[in-house]
C-alpha cells in the first residue's frame, strides 16, 4: 500500500514542479518546507491511524489522527495559502 501512495505523491510532485515551471509560478523555500512538514505530518498520521486501529484501539487511533493529523493538513493549507496570497500581490 505504501509503494503504491509513494508513486503517487512523486507523481503528483512532478506534475506539481512541471506545472509551476509552465506557468513560470515558484515557490519559496519556506512555502517547500511548510509544505513538506504538512505532508509528513499526514502521513504519519495515516500511517499511525491505520496501525493502532488494526489493534483494535480505535480511540487511540482517533485521538493520533486528530492531534497530528489535522496540524499536518493545516500546514499543508497555510502553505498554499500563501503562495496563492503572495502571487495576488505580485
Amino acid at each position: 500500500m505504501w509503494l503504491v501512495v509513494a508513486l503517487i505523491i512523486g507523481f503528483a510532485a512532478a506534475a506539481l514542479i512541471f506545472g509551476m515551471r509552465s506557468k513560470g509560478f515558484s515557490l519559496s523555500w519556506y512555502e517547500w518546507i511548510i509544505g513538506l512538514v504538512g505532508l509528513a505530518l499526514v502521513l504519519f498520521a495515516a500511517q499511525n491511524f491505520i496501525e493502532v486501529r488494526d489493534e483494535f484501539n480505535p480511540s487511540a487511533a482517533n485521538k493520533f489522527l486528530l492531534f497530528v493529523g489535522l496540524p499536518g493538513l493545516i500546514l499543508m493549507v497555510a502553505a498554499w495559502q500563501l503562495a496563492v496570497r503572495r502571487k495576488k500581490a505580485s
